[in-house]
């Protein structure tokens, strides 16, 4: 296939969606938006890893979310909650992390994107098996989002098939990281910390999911990794 968009937050399942999007599609493109999000600093991190990949374009998009709220990831008024174990992750129901149809829009903007390079495939790295119950990360969601591509957009008129691609979305944590490692994934510099610190703050829904995976892989985190040999976790 020749060309494909990848929305890219440059967190661990945006980047195995990255690399795995690099060895199916000939050209790659990237988009990383910043929403309002307290841990922005992916953003800084997802220039650095979409630059290593060798991406055709990366894109920064700004679309501020925040001012709606109604989010612990937006609003900064509203406490990031603190998570022991992945049983309480699942248990617990929709967070207060959800940011309002986040994956409506970012979609939406990187259709637009997409059209007007000419592809019509979108990658992402929705999860709906280890994750936080997003009701915009289920297969039923972006099945209902291709369908509205192929109905409202030019290239759909043309017929033109839009395809959603979410290649980990039946995959554990650990199935996602060996995924990556096989496609030559480095998740050195893939922040997930919802706290937006570098260092992982390993008290929210995003680290200790990103500590399962890592465990189940059987690997240390290569973010981990970096910041030791940089001084910034002492042993």
């Amino acid at each position: 296939m020749k060309s494909a968009v990848v929305i890219f937050s440059g967190g661990l399942d945006s980047t195995t969606a990255l690399y795995w999007a690099k060895k199916q599609f000939e050209e790659v493109y990237a988009i990383t938006f910043y929403y309002g999000q307290r841990h922005s600093i992916e953003i800084e991190m997802a220039k650095i890893t979409a630059k290593n990949a060798g991406v055709k374009e990366h894109v920064l998009f700004e679309v501020d979310l925040s001012k709606f709220g109604a989010s612990a990831l937006t609003d900064r008024s509203l406490e990031v909650p603190e998570t022991h174990s992945v049983e309480e992750v699942k248990e617990r129901g929709i967070p207060i992390t959800y940011v309002p149809f986040r994956n409506g829009v970012f979609i939406s903007i990187a259709a637009a994107y997409a059209e007007s390079r000419g592809t019509t495939h979108l990658v992402g790295g929705w999860n709906a098996v280890d994750y936080s119950g997003y009701p915009d990360c289920r297969p039923e969601f972006l099945s209902a989002m291709e369908e509205a591509l192929n109905r409202g957009t030019k290239l759909g008129a043309e017929g033109k098939q839009w395809k959603i691609h979410a290649p980990l979305i039946n995959l554990t944590k650990g199935e996602i990281i060996k995924l990556g490692l096989s496609l030559g994934a480095d998740y050195s510099y893939s922040i997930s910390c919802y706290r937006g610190e570098e260092v992982p703050c390993m008290r929210c829904d995003s680290c200790i999911l990103r500590a399962k995976g890592w465990a189940e892989a059987g690997e240390e985190d290569h973010l981990i990794k970096r910041l030791k040999e940089e001084g910034k976790i002492v042993e």
